[in-house]
């Protein structure tokens, strides 16, 4: 006798239900109301999906064969007869490893009951209705294939009959799935005296014999099924007894596995790898940055479509020297950092994006930047292994043909956390500085999780190019501190919410085990540069932040890397001058940071520029432009290329213009002079450009690194839903046990209304109950208008509410006293 799985849960002590509940976490989300909800949703077809997605090949090899040996009449198996089919091939698995097989599928609750008497959730055959790549049985298909299979001597000459070609669709069929399709038409003999539709098969060796596929159908070793509502879709199925025999030397499951296959690339040098690794995470940093300063110079629109237009992708690439799906990703990345955000422009609609926003650096990008390079990678590197925003499809067409755009919402793939995670789960089970090619590790997934690796080789495959060029992978192998870094996600995964913050850092701003393990590979910041007799600047490694501030106010970057070189120039050292430095700061700087001597042409440009920077100046007219040097003053007007600013002399030393303060100094600036703004009071105005920045953006990293995985649960919290769970199931038993009157109400003809003195007899019932304090079965009628009983013990009547305790839950409710039908005392 067969027990059902609700009856199996009941029996089972706490801690073997909360184990359930940890293996399997689906489960409680939300909570079951009682056990046999708990077996409903383990049972359901979604459920065990879910938990056939984690299991290894093995694991469901040996699923498949408690399937193959399912006793017809009762469904049982027993854990002999699954051991006695896992051995049965040339090279059978180790007892162990199938009794520790078969002990995974029992905790997971695929398998349940005694050893002598397993049982499957029927749910599994609807998920995978062809146990071990096998189809049905000859007798659910055809009564004369079922004869054909009877007689296994005849069924063997018949195999061996077949020709090559249908000889290799019975190969191809027996290794699995059983089921394949032909073109319409091919399994329709021809009329007699007509030509045959279907070539014949010139590799048969002999007389032509049209279709293999007809030969296979004809000989009875194939069978015409029909899929759904289509009878004319040649679908043909390979009986279970046929795949059977094709697998005599292979064993009933295929080959098994009991471990994942190896690798057979060798390790490499860990220091290699490592310093691979550091040189490409200088280089992911420095591009980021390199692109937020571009998008914060000049802000890219948003589509009316949502993302950035192809064009600004391309110039973006185009300036940073990148390739469009290298700076795609960045952007991407730099997206799910925080670091970017979308500012509302009003106003600035046009026909092209259609929108009022703009794409440029948020103000996280400014602490971003001041924080250490490892550190500055690290949250790069979480957004990126957080985000779910598959890049590889930017620049791809989505199903109505229109380009899918960096940053749009058709990248959006809430799976792809979990296929990053899979990848270097691989990559970090492996000896370490191990590099496996990408073959290797799709081998890999397959063993580990063949239900979730099918058909995405391509995104595998994208993963680890996005690794390699985001630095997490060096020469194809894990880094150590990427390692770190995902022992760090990984326990932080496991150990689930923390409300209180138990498990925080004291202080946060500390780095990380993978930040400190990364700054050890680094060059250390320099607070000092070079500076050439050719107005050159070198920097020997990544300079400190303040360095880093100084370099870019007062030069021109010509190459980066490692070790930087910057040059000196007429404009960097005029816009130093605007941004508030003065000569005497210039050349302090230069003294107090240059390892050399500094050249004295140097010091004469500087000197140069600052005496002519402020001969102008410019004020509000719309604007004015007035200077002690009348000459001057006689240049500008004449300067054509200043014709558009319609300027007209005032005094021999003052010109005005229409145009607005800023139009006047920035053409003034392009046609290679050096204004300076002044205010009501001729005091000179000198300032740093504005910078505009979108409003903060949460970064990614904040929220559970897989969306679609259900929240894991400390053990104390899974023990306390077993306990409410618990009380669910006593709380049904009773209510099957509460009387008649509180079920349906108070009885009557037809199940008429409640009579009015039943109200008054349930009203002194609950009043004597407060006084008692005894717990009554109280019948009511919902907001819904549907009857309910609950085991109450009342506490308190007044203004036509009742205040009772909950015997199930131990809460309080109110319950409005019109709504009570019946009251009676439990025994």
């Amino acid at each position: 006798m067969t027990t059902s799985l609700a009856d199996h849960l009941r029996s089972l002590p706490d801690e073997s239900l909360a184990a359930l509940l940890q293996l399997r976490p689906d489960l409680v989300v939300p909570v079951p109301a009682d056990v046999s909800a708990l077996a409903i949703r383990a049972q359901s077809r979604v459920s065990v999906a879910r938990a056939l997605d984690g299991l290894d090949q093995f694991t469901l090899q040996i699923l498949d064969a408690a399937r193959l040996t399912r006793n017809p009449d009762d469904g049982t198996t027993a854990t002999d007869t699954v051991l006695a089919m896992a051995t049965a091939g040339p090279q059978p698995p180790a007892p162990t490893a199938v009794r520790a097989a078969v002990g995974r599928l029992r905790a997971l609750f695929l398998l349940y009951g005694p050893e002598h008497a397993l049982q499957v959730l029927p749910a599994v055959d609807e998920v995978s209705p062809y146990p071990a790549g096998l189809g049905r049985p000859a007798a659910e298909l055809d009564p004369r294939t079922a004869a054909l299979c009877a007689d296994p001597a005849k069924l063997r000459r018949t195999v061996l009959a077949a020709p090559p070609s249908a000889r290799a669709i019975l190969d191809r069929l027996a290794a699995g799935p059983p089921v394949g399709s032909v073109p319409p038409g091919a399994l329709q003999a021809p009329p007699l005296g007509a030509a045959d539709p279907v070539l014949s098969d010139p590799t048969n060796g002999g007389a032509p014999t049209g279709s293999p596929v007809r030969w296979l159908v004809d000989n009875r070793l194939l069978v015409p099924v029909t899929t759904g509502s289509s009878t004319a879709s040649g679908t043909v199925e390979l009986p279970r007894e046929v795949g059977l025999l094709l697998r005599r030397d292979t064993g009933p499951l295929g080959p098994l596995r009991t471990s994942p296959p190896p690798v057979a690339a060798a390790p490499r040098e860990p220091k290699a790898v490592d310093s691979a690794g550091a040189g490409q995470t200088m280089e992911v940093v420095r591009h980021t940055e390199g692109l937020l300063e571009q998008l914060a110079d000049e802000p890219a629109p948003v589509l009316r479509s949502g993302g950035i237009g192809v064009r600004d992708l391309r110039r973006l690439a185009r300036t940073a020297g990148l390739d469009e799906p290298t700076t795609a990703l960045l952007l991407e990345v730099a997206y799910a950092a925080g670091l970017l955000g979308e500012l509302e422009m009003p106003g600035t609609t046009t026909g092209r994006y259609g929108a009022d926003q703009q794409v440029l650096p948020t103000g996280g990008y400014e602490v971003w930047r001041a924080a250490s390079l490892a550190q500055r990678w690290e949250q790069l590197a979480r957004a990126w292994l957080t985000m779910t925003r598959q890049v590889g499809l930017v620049g791809r067409r989505d199903d109505r043909d229109r380009p899918i755009t960096a940053l749009s919402a058709e990248a959006e793939r809430a799976s792809v956390p979990a296929t990053r995670r899979a990848v270097l789960g691989v990559l970090a089970d492996l000896e370490p500085a191990t590099a496996p090619t990408p073959e290797e590790v799709q081998e890999l997934l397959d063993w580990r999780a063949p239900r979730r690796s099918r058909g995405r080789d391509a995104a595998h495959r994208e993963v680890l190019a996005e690794a390699a060029q985001l630095g997490v992978t060096g020469l194809g192998a894990l880094t150590s501190y990427s390692r770190l870094l995902l022992g760090d996600l990984t326990s932080t995964d496991e150990r689930g919410d923390d409300p209180l913050g138990v498990h925080a850092d004291v202080e946060s701003g500390d780095p990380s085990s993978a930040a400190r393990a990364l700054d050890a590979l680094l060059p250390a910041p320099v607070d000092h540069f070079l500076v050439q007799a050719d107005l050159t600047v070198v920097v020997p490694g990544p300079p400190e932040p303040a360095l880093a501030v100084e370099l870019e106010a007062m030069t021109e970057l010509e190459s980066a890397g490692g070790a930087s070189v910057h040059r000196v120039t007429t404009a960097s050292v005029r816009r130093a001058l605007d941004s508030g430095y003065t000569a005497d700061d210039l050349h302090d700087v230069f003294r107090r940071r240059s390892r050399t001597p500094v050249p004295q042409g140097l010091t004469y440009l500087i000197d140069d520029v600052a005496r002519k920077h402020g001969g102008l100046r410019v004020g509000l007219a719309g604007a004015y432009l007035r200077s002690d040097d009348e000459t001057l003053i006689s240049e500008v007007l004449a300067d054509r290329r200043l014709e558009s600013l319609a300027l007209r002399r005032l005094a021999p030393t003052v010109l005005c213009t229409q145009y607005q303060v800023g139009r006047l100094l920035g053409a003034l600036r392009d046609a290679g002079y050096a204004p300076v703004q002044e205010d009501g009071t001729g005091s000179t105005v000198l300032a740093r450009p504005r910078i505009r920045r979108a409003p903060p953006r949460v970064s990614v990293t904040t929220r559970t690194i897989d969306p679609l995985a259900a929240p894991k649960l400390p053990m104390p919290r899974l023990l306390g839903v077993v306990e409410h769970i618990r009380r669910g199931d006593a709380a049904a038993r009773a209510a099957r046990r509460a009387p008649a009157v509180v079920r349906g109400g108070a009885p009557g003809l037809g199940g008429g209304p409640v009579p009015a003195h039943t109200h008054s007899e349930a009203l002194a019932v609950l009043q004597q109950a407060v006084r008692d304090k005894a717990l009554v079965w109280v019948g009511y009628v919902d907001a819904h208008g549907a009857t309910a009983s609950r085991l109450l013990k009342p506490v308190s009547i007044g203004a036509g509410y009742l205040r009772a305790e909950d015997e199930r839950t131990e809460m309080l409710h109110t319950f409005a006293l019109h709504r009570i039908t019946a009251a009676v005392v439990a025994d």
